[in-house]
């Protein structure tokens, strides 16, 4: 069966009504998604946990840290170049198929190969025949390029939730409990990681049916998707970098504690925000691409996306910042109170580190890769330098020097999606200021409370979940009674688009694409 290419430019589109309709549903949808796959892995690691040694965990995330990077240069962004462009052929179809899964083969080969070198370089014997087993997951993952793309194209965010949850859970999960208890040690978990993506690869061909097949990639059809897709790279490559760049440097200069406590405070900023900007933008990327050429729907998509962004990150970072202590207490214990000035700086940069999604996306659906591109080699830039200058002072200085380099990407972000988008910059910040209104009210409440439960002595578990719920509630309060002042118009609109469009969010999810956009 052939996948026949859809045209963006063919399809109706009327009214904005059903493509907001189909959004917020695939928002909902891909929240589904993600969080069922982050409950899945929390009892599956407490499962394997008591079948497994630490050693075979360890044997194994060194290999997928490896795995992790070269799967940055794995596809050469031909899933997404299929995502963005306007009009798809059935030979751009057959190039991406063949170039992805050649250049996986090559890439497996070279890290087979390489293995040994990366064993020494990691100082890990035992990795070499894991991180050869790994490898082979390249070629494997690549057969998923083209029906992935085109699922997301299609914006079939039901299906991609749903088969996130389904992959994990009956082939990671399923296999590698099966094959712990039955005493295969590391290789349970390597099997696990085949399992999964090979349960991924069939649904998806059972979905959009087997791809169009070519020998050798047509080179006029890979030429038109590999100028976005090099550019793609790229920018992964260096925002790679700069999620990476400060642990390198507390690691080298500051020693395994150091990191150690800075890693945890980082991972308790960044976990929430990460797993937020990857839900805004796995739907946002194919719904403004399909807009692309709409600059007035792609400006409107843009002030909105980053008002909700705000409303939830500022409040939530004035959170962060007063209550660190217990949130260090509790979730890590005691001998962690070395994070909690690292984690009250960080958090102070939660709306920077999630914000900036939303200009990477209308960057990617408008094709402007390569000023996307520049910008995060800046980012890496900051990141490494900035932690190096900031080591001098310990990990808060580090901290300080992240929190600095997050700003500036934000900023030079934020200007690249209002040039794209039209938008204005007056119009930008007038966006974020009733979240601000709402994170300075929330945030003197929680300051209050949290300040009055610790005289009071109490445990620290007790004063997290007081302050929370306590400043939930009041700020529950102060947009039911003040919307304009707290939610402010897009606020209103969000509210309004989730109780007339969510509970329909099912049936829309599985309605054709030009029904949904007429």
């Amino acid at each position: 069966m052939t996948i026949r290419p859809r045209s963006v430019g063919s399809e109706p589109r009327g009214s904005g009504a059903g493509l907001t309709s189909r959004t917020v549903s695939g928002l909902l949808w891909t929240a589904w998604g993600k969080g069922g796959h982050a409950l899945l892995q929390v009892a599956v690691v407490v499962v394997l946990a008591r079948l497994l040694r630490p050693a075979d965990f360890g044997v194994v995330s060194a290999a997928l840290v490896v795995i992790g990077f070269s799967a940055i240069f794995s596809e050469i962004g031909l899933g997404p170049a299929l995502v963005q462009r306007t009009e798809l052929e059935t030979r751009h179809l057959q190039a991406a198929f063949s170039a992805s899964f050649l250049f996986g083969l090559v890439l497996a080969g070279i890290v087979a190969l390489g293995a040994p070198l990366l064993a020494d370089f990691l100082r890990m014997p035992p990795v070499v025949p894991v991180l050869r087993a790994l490898a082979w997951l390249f070629p494997l993952n690549s057969l998923a390029v083209v029906p992935e793309a085109l699922m997301r194209r299609q914006l079939r965010f039901r299906w991609l939730a749903n088969l996130e949850v389904l992959s994990y859970g009956a082939g990671y999960g399923l296999v590698g409990t099966v094959l712990a208890m039955r005493g295969f040690g590391v290789w349970a978990l390597v099997a696990g990681n085949f399992a999964q993506s090979l349960l991924r690869l069939i649904v998806l061909l059972i979905a959009q049916g087997r791809p169009p097949v070519g020998v050798l990639p047509e080179g006029r059809a890979l030429r038109d998707l590999m100028y976005f897709g090099s550019g793609h790279t790229v920018a992964r490559v260096a925002h790679y970098w700069a999620l990476q760049g400060d642990n390198l440097v507390v690691g080298r200069w500051l020693g395994p504690a150091a990191l150690g406590l800075y890693g945890r405070a980082y991972t308790l900023m960044a976990t929430p925000a990460a797993l937020f900007g990857e839900i805004l933008d796995n739907v946002l990327f194919p719904v403004m691409a399909l807009v692309q050429g709409e600059q007035q729907r792609l400006a409107l998509a843009y002030r909105r996306g980053i008002a909700l962004i705000a409303l939830i990150m500022l409040p939530a970072s004035a959170l962060l910042c007063v209550t660190a202590p217990e949130i260090v207490g509790v979730v890590l214990g005691p001998r962690w109170t070395g994070a909690v000035a690292a984690l009250q700086i960080l958090g102070a940069g939660l709306l920077f580190r999630t914000s900036h999604k939303m200009s990477d996306s209308i960057a990617r659906a408008t094709g402007a890769v390569y000023r996307r591109a520049w910008r995060q080699g800046v980012y890496a830039a900051l990141v490494i330098g900035g932690a190096w200058v900031g080591q001098h002072w310990g990990i808060a200085g580090v901290a300080y020097a992240v929190l600095v380099a997050l700003t500036i990407n934000f900023l030079l972000m934020a200007q690249l999606g209002l040039r794209l988008s039209g938008l204005q910059w007056r119009s930008f910040w007038s966006a974020h200021l009733p979240a601000l209104n709402l994170a300075v009210a929330s945030g003197a409440a929680a300051w209050a409370v949290a300040g009055a439960l610790r005289h009071a002595d109490l445990p620290a578990a007790s004063v997290l979940v007081a302050t929370l719920g306590i400043t939930l509630g009041w700020a529950l309060l102060l947009v039911r009674y003040a919307p304009g002042w707290f939610l402010g118009q897009e606020g209103l609109w969000m509210l309004e688009t989730l109780r007339t469009r969510a509970p329909f969010a099912r049936g829309s999810a599985s309605r054709p694409m030009a029904a949904e956009l007429r």
